[in-house]
């Protein structure tokens, strides 16, 4: 067997600054640290983070007064902020700043007298949190199909946006659709879906080809991860979305000569790596790297912990 291994894949920069923003706040404060909803979605990730002490929490309500709550990736509407703020609570934040991005379009539109036509998947942590930015004019639309039923009056101002983890082509093909019902719709001069996201499809895409079977490594309910997965199985081969070798029924693969291996943006690459150990072990592989792009995109951790992050790093 010969394992394919996809560069890049694996944590982006807002998954990195998210998870080293939760170490730090861990280690400033002690556990515990509540977090609004999971830092990132993956199920690794967030167990780690729950025996070192994080609280992963779907409402306001359950954090203790005066508590230290943080932000998810994901970002979170002003209604969270606000009801952060009534409970008094030390609020830090780790949203993506390209999720802050289309938060800031959303809000600059909706002044500007726009409906705002949000291409997402309903109820995806980053969607909530962007219409929350303006509810009253942003409505959501997952497909072609939704696109179809839309009516609005001939003056009605349109701006579309999208969550940053889509597939490319789906949200492609959405947007033709709104430009073609829509000839006067506007939209961001750049891009919101992140440059991670386009960079792991554009991987698969690449070397799904040369593959028997696909393994793309991340939880069930990341957004980014089931899209490479669907992306991986266009073909028709065989692809599975797992969070680690656990998951895998390995004499699946027996046959299997070329077996190509990519993980989301917020799988850990200690993961990547059991599931090749395992196969390494199992079958006797070999991995290959094939490098389609390199990255090397950081973003800052929030203010209230680079002074913080500073002295850890000094030992002081």
């Amino acid at each position: 067997m010969k394992i394919i291994l996809a560069a890049p894949r694996g944590f982006c920069a807002g998954v990195n600054m998210a998870i080293e923003s939760l170490n730090l706040t861990l280690q400033k404060f002690g556990p515990p640290v509540y977090v609004y909803h999971e830092i990132v979605h993956n199920q690794y990730v967030v167990n780690s983070f729950r025996e070192k002490g994080a609280i992963f929490v779907d409402s306001v309500d359950e954090v203790p007064d005066s508590s230290v709550l943080l932000f998810s990736a994901h970002g979170v509407s002003p209604e969270i902020r606000n009801a952060a703020k009534r409970r008094n609570l030390h609020s830090l934040d780790a949203t993506c700043p390209l999720v802050t991005k289309v938060h800031l379009e959303a809000i600059k539109y909706a002044k500007a007298g726009h409906t705002i036509i949000l291409i997402g998947h309903d109820g995806h942590d980053e969607v909530i949190g962007t219409m929350g930015e303006a509810p009253h004019a942003i409505v959501l639309v997952e497909d072609e199909q939704d696109v179809d039923r839309l009516e609005f009056t001939d003056d009605t101002q349109l701006a579309y946006l999208t969550q940053t983890t889509l597939s490319v082509d789906d949200a492609n093909r959405i947007i033709q659709r709104l430009r073609e019902r829509f000839p006067n719709i506007v939209s961001p001069p750049k891009e919101d879906i992140c440059y991670a996201t386009q960079n792991r499809q554009e991987a698969v895409r690449i070397l799904a080809k040369e593959a028997d079977v696909i393994l793309v490594l991340g939880s069930q309910n990341s957004s980014n991860s089931q899209r490479l997965r669907e992306l991986a199985a266009e073909d028709g081969k065989p692809a599975y979305l797992i969070d680690g070798p656990q998951d895998l029924d390995l004499n699946t693969l027996s046959h299997a000569e070329r077996v190509l291996i990519t993980a989301g943006a917020s799988a850990p690459e200690s993961v990547v790596q059991e599931t090749i150990d395992a196969l390494v072990n199992r079958f006797d592989a070999t991995v290959d790297v094939a490098s389609i792009r390199e990255e090397s995109v950081q973003f800052p951790l929030p203010k209230p912990l680079r002074a913080f992050a500073a002295e850890a790093e000094s030992g002081v």
